[in-house]
């Protein structure tokens, strides 16, 4: 099913980390019209029109020699000509995802089965890939680089200074979590280069972590997070030759400590286009790289004084479009998201989503069709719909013309697609807050089903226990906001029942989306509508909602003021207009981020919010890291006292009511000295609170056996003694 859950959000959201391979979405076939997918253990082609399922490799031909158990594949890529399968086995974590373990290659003409990277640490290959040509195999370990002939078995050692803090073809933390930054190297078009960055981190200071659980004696474990204020770790961009594995360094203008390198892809077999931030991110760069002598020309740039959008969607990968001629590229530069075709020399730019809208995420590039396909909803932020466009407008007509629903207009809620490469099919879900996820398979480009015996219905079933209502916020500063509101069983308007609010509040993710699963709370244990809850979720500006970039760039160094401000005035204006809620009953919680607000309502407003469960937060804006606090804050250098305003910690003398403080002490993103930080000030003014550590837990306080139950069960019995349940 399409996941689309607000409380089910990664890295500085939620904490409740997604395990995922390094393959996401549908493995579509090369035809574009069926796909594959491991079914038992076997390999099999499907085609979704008929469910017809046609074996390509059988579980037996994965048995290694010598052993008896087939391997159990967690994801798996064919080469160009389709006739070897790379196969991603025994996999681990590194920081967020399962993208490190074992490679083995399925020859299928030979039937032959190998390890790849055989002699290299077991469980140590990250984004192992075939050369273009199929002929290599392209991996990182332990920091460097290697390309291994698939025929010969011989193994070219392409970097040789690897090391924790010299990082080759992939990445340290915080490219990894602000920037969705993993795989750090690619091959070139016809085989012969890959081109990748170099991490150096070692004028980066480490974050001490300690694991008192392991052993009898406690371990240091170190991590290069460089804090706000703390200049970046030194990036730059090798290509290297297998005929001779010498790197030459791209010569990218700047200062390399004062600049981030987020994308960078081949546009020709000696040429590599690369998209430069400064450090304050307000300022992108297009750069072409000469790979034969390492010189750099700037061939297009876009700056913003809040900061410039990512257009980080996909960061591997470049849109390229009309033979390499020209280029899609999603930028904010006339205040809203939207689509532009930009030549490759950059000097002509074409906008293709006119209107006063944001789009969401570029879904396909359908050339032969002439359409670009993507998510957007112009009339309800909360929604999403597939549209299109012209990808190559060639009259008048097609310049000037709105954008083309093809979503049924009918089903009001959040659509989710997966496109085939070719265009052709795709997979479409559906749901909002009360319709439980549907599927269905359809072609395009006239959106009909492929089997409608297992079309989505026009009036799919509805989950009747979900009394949800939508409603827009006026404040007392004339700022409209989204919101929704889960009533309880048996609801009686003439009776007062608690409020429960959940909070996220920052330019990470919205709380307010119309999807199915986003109004109820994985943390009760229990069902909060049978106990007699009102529940609450409101998307202040600053968050990343379809409303344009002022909307999203109004927290630009304000971040813990007016984001703060708005959610405070949005439940003051339910308060006043909905008589049911007992204003003596008001409880607030979020993760992270949303910990972060949570404390700052708590202490800011403590008229409105009698009690507050607060899980990681960030307590001090200083403490987290330069990306993502600078990209939205600043510098602290430049601007100290916005971050003072905006930090929990600089408004601890106005708790008045009850809380809760969770945090674990293995904390890799959220550090726990955000806790024992604010354990220190709450103390100072002899605030009384509950705190709860989960000894060398991670942001997403779920390892170890009875973990989550735990927290679960302490949460409700918070919650419900502190606001209590039920009618009165």
């Amino acid at each position: 099913m399409f996941l689309r859950n607000t409380f089910l959000c990664i890295g500085l959201l939620l904490g409740i980390q997604i395990v995922e391979a390094q393959k996401k979405g549908i493995n579509w076939s090369d035809d574009g019209i069926t796909y594959r997918k491991i079914v038992g253990g076997n390999i099999v082609k499907i085609d979704p029109k008929t469910d017809i399922q046609t074996i390509l490799v059988k579980k037996e031909q994965l048995i290694p020699a010598g052993a008896t158990v087939a391997l159990s594949p967690e994801s798996f890529t064919f080469s160009a000509d389709n006739t070897k399968v790379l196969l991603f086995v025994n996999s681990a974590r590194v920081w967020r995802y399962n993208t490190r373990g074992d490679y083995w290659v399925l020859d299928l003409q030979k039937n032959k089965l190998f390890q790849i990277g055989k002699n290299a640490t077991p469980q140590s290959l990250m984004f192992a890939k075939f050369s273009p040509d199929g002929r290599y195999v392209g991996y990182v370990s332990e920091h460097n680089l290697y390309a291994e002939d698939i025929v010969s078995t011989y193994t070219y050692k392409l970097t040789t200074d690897g090391s924790r803090k010299m990082i080759n073809g992939t990445f340290d933390w915080v490219y990894e979590e602000e920037f969705g930054c993993r795989d750090g190297f690619r091959w070139s078009p016809d085989s012969k280069q890959i081109a990748y960055w170099q991490v150096d981190a070692n004028k980066i200071r480490d974050y001490y972590m300690l694991n008192t659980t392991d052993s009898v004696y406690s371990r240091i474990i170190p991590v290069e997070y460089p804090k706000v204020g703390e200049a970046p770790s030194p990036v730059r961009i090798g290509v290297v030759s297998l005929n001779n594995t010498a790197t030459r360094w791209m010569k990218i203008e700047g200062d390399p400590r004062q600049h981030y390198i987020p994308r960078m892809e081949w546009s020709d077999n000696n040429e590599l286009v690369v998209q430069q931030l400064d450090r304050k991110q307000q300022e992108s760069k297009l750069i072409y790289c000469n790979t034969l002598n390492g010189s750099t020309s700037t061939f297009w740039a876009e700056s913003d004084d809040a900061w410039v959008d990512l257009n980080a969607d996909d960061p591997s990968g470049w849109k390229w479009i009309n033979n390499k001629k020209d280029f899609l590229w999603v930028s904010e530069k006339d205040g809203w998201r939207h689509i532009y075709k930009i030549s490759k020399d950059g000097k002509s730019t074409t906008l293709l989503t006119k209107g006063a809208y944001d789009i969401d995420v570029i879904k396909s590039i359908d050339l032969a069709g002439n359409y670009i396909y993507f998510t957007a909803s112009p009339s309800n932020s909360t929604q999403r719909y597939l549209y299109r466009v012209h990808v190559n407008p060639t009259t008048k007509s097609m310049v000037d013309e709105s954008p083309e629903l093809v979503s049924q207009s009918y089903l009001i809620g959040t659509h989710e697609y997966d496109i085939s490469p070719t265009g052709k099919i795709a997979k479409h879900g559906f749901s909002n807050h009360n319709t439980p996820d549907v599927e269905e398979w359809i072609s395009l480009p006239d959106n009909k089903p492929l089997n409608n015996q297992k079309a989505i219905a026009k009036n799919p079933p509805i989950d009747s226990s979900m009394d949800i209502e939508y409603v827009r916020v006026r404040t007392v500063d004339s700022v409209v906001l989204d919101a929704w509101m889960h009533k309880p069983k048996h609801f009686d308007p003439n009776k007062k029942y608690p409020l429960v609010v959940y909070v996220y509040g920052e330019p990470a993710t919205t709380t307010v989306d119309d999807a199915y699963g986003n109004h109820t709370n994985f943390l009760y244990r229990g069902d909060m509508s049978e106990d007699g809850y009102i529940q609450l979720a409101i998307d202040n500006r600053g968050t990343p909602a379809l409303r344009g970039a002022a909307w999203r760039k109004a927290i630009y160094r304000r971040n813990g003021q007016i984001n703060i401000r708005d959610m405070a005035m949005g439940v003051q204006k339910v308060l006043e207009t909905y008589s049911f809620i007992d204003k003596e009953r008001v409880a607030v919680w979020g993760w992270s981020g949303g910990g972060s607000s949570t404390l700052n309502l708590l202490f800011q407003f403590p008229n409105i919010f009698k009690t507050g469960v607060s899980i990681a937060p960030v307590t001090n804006l200083l403490f987290y890291d330069n990306i993502y606090t600078e990209r939205y804050m600043g510098l602290p250098q430049e601007n100290m006292s916005d971050f003072v305003k905006g930090s929990v910690i600089s408004h601890v003398k106005g708790l008045q009511g009850n809380l809760l403080l969770v945090h674990g002490s293995g904390d890799d993103n959220v550090h726990y000295s955000n806790a024992e930080a604010l354990l220190n000030e709450l103390i100072k003014y002899n605030k009384q609170f509950q705190f709860m550590e989960y000894p060398n837990r991670t942001h997403s306080i779920k390892e170890g056996e009875g973990t989550r139950r735990h927290l679960q069960t302490m949460y409700t019995n918070y919650i419900r003694a502190y606001c209590p349940p039920g009618a009165r």
